[in-house]
């Protein structure tokens, strides 16, 4: 394990939030190794440098970088060290299991990663002032309706991740009800192991040229991981935020559509791609259905829609069932393909203005 040896020093420095507020650093970032996390983590340690710290599991051995700390989050003395050791001034929770089988099957382990490392982060900043920030799942929801939850529903979940997370955010809400819970859906970004993302599981499948069977009837609310970062650190700087926020996209995809668009736009076999009703999932896990959010609330708070739409380009949504069989052309699809459009914007990075709702690009450098 690699990481900087440098005892992190309390400062701030300058953020995008719109009232001219700072992020309060050291920033200590959970769940490297998950998509949400691996993406913020590196997106502020490139701003912000040795002032970033991340956490990832110690079995995730291989994944070594500078600031990144393998530990076990679920010891309360590690959490405590860690935070009191480095000065921790902001922590942003993307960490837990959201393997929905493993956690069926373990509701001890579930538990444990999903709670008790909550439990453990909230035990280290008791009597301080350090700003927190928890990532929370739509899979709170059954979906048995008609999607477009706000954040009064009264959560439901079907499985043990999302049973787990409701238990994780009534923690943050009895014990530090000024922190903030973003409840996000599916971040489109890399992954560390290349298959823990959405994109990179169901790419993986079809490289491999191996099948993979998705539902048509669980429906999220995917948001590019760019636009998710720039809504996390704006909610790490402005501290009146407390309690919970829905952060979903603006285009509601199940799960199936998602597969065919990666399965054009990265021009694999259309014969690897199944589709069947979540009832057909057999009872372990269960699947939800409509758990797609509202989220404008989020948006009015903001002052503008913060998330771009996913997929960018409107030419990759399927339009029926049989979308992602269409190989006329009119789409050339590659795996270089989903590198430019589905993990970025347009292979881009975007800044949002902050006072209006426009959105401009700058080439990556």
């Amino acid at each position: 394990m690699t990481h900087s040896n440098t005892k992190l020093a309390a400062a701030t420095a300058p953020a995008s939030a719109n009232d001219g507020s700072c992020l309060q650093l050291p920033v200590l970032v959970t769940g490297v190794s998950g998509v949400a996390g691996y993406s913020l983590f590196y997106e502020l340690r490139r701003k912000y440098g040795d002032m970033v710290l991340g956490t990832r599991p110690e079995k995730t051995y291989r994944m070594v970088d500078a600031g990144i700390v393998g530990t076990n989050l679920s010891e309360r003395d590690n959490v405590r060290r860690l935070v009191h050791q480095h000065q921790i001034r902001t922590i942003v929770n993307c960490g837990g299991s959201c393997h929905l089988k493993g956690c069926e099957l373990d509701h001890e382990m579930a538990r444990r990663v999903n709670v008790k490392c909550v439990e453990h982060l909230l035990d280290a900043i008791a009597d301080t002032p350090v700003r927190l920030v928890h990532l929370s799942i739509d899979l709170v929801f059954s979906g048995d309706g008609d999607g477009g939850y706000v954040e009064t529903d009264t959560p439901d979940p079907v499985t043990m991740y999302g049973k787990t997370m409701v238990m994780a955010e009534q923690l943050i809400l009895e014990c530090r009800p000024e922190s903030a819970i973003l409840r996000i859906s599916l971040p489109m970004g890399v992954s560390f192991n290349g298959h823990a993302g959405a994109i990179d599981w169901i790419q993986h499948r079809f490289a491999k040229n191996l099948p993979a069977t998705l539902y048509y009837d669980e429906i999220r609310s995917p948001t590019y991981v760019d636009c998710l970062n720039r809504v996390i650190e704006e909610f790490c700087c402005r501290t009146e935020l407390g309690g919970i926020w829905h952060a979903g996209g603006n285009i509601d995809l199940s799960l199936y559509q998602i597969a065919q668009i990666v399965n054009r736009v990265g021009g694999y076999d259309p014969s690897l791609l199944h589709g069947c009703p979540r009832i057909d999932a057999g009872p372990i896990p269960p699947r939800a259905g409509n758990v797609t959010m509202n989220s404008a609330k989020l948006k009015e708070t903001l002052g503008r829609s913060p998330f771009l739409p996913w997929p960018l380009e409107p030419t990759f949504l399927p339009t029926d069932r049989q979308w992602h069989t269409a190989r006329d052309g009119s789409l050339n699809g590659s795996p270089q393909l989903i590198q430019q459009q589905l993990y970025r914007p347009g292979g881009k990075t975007h800044d949002l203005i902050n006072d209006s709702n426009t959105v401009t690009f700058s080439d990556d450098q």
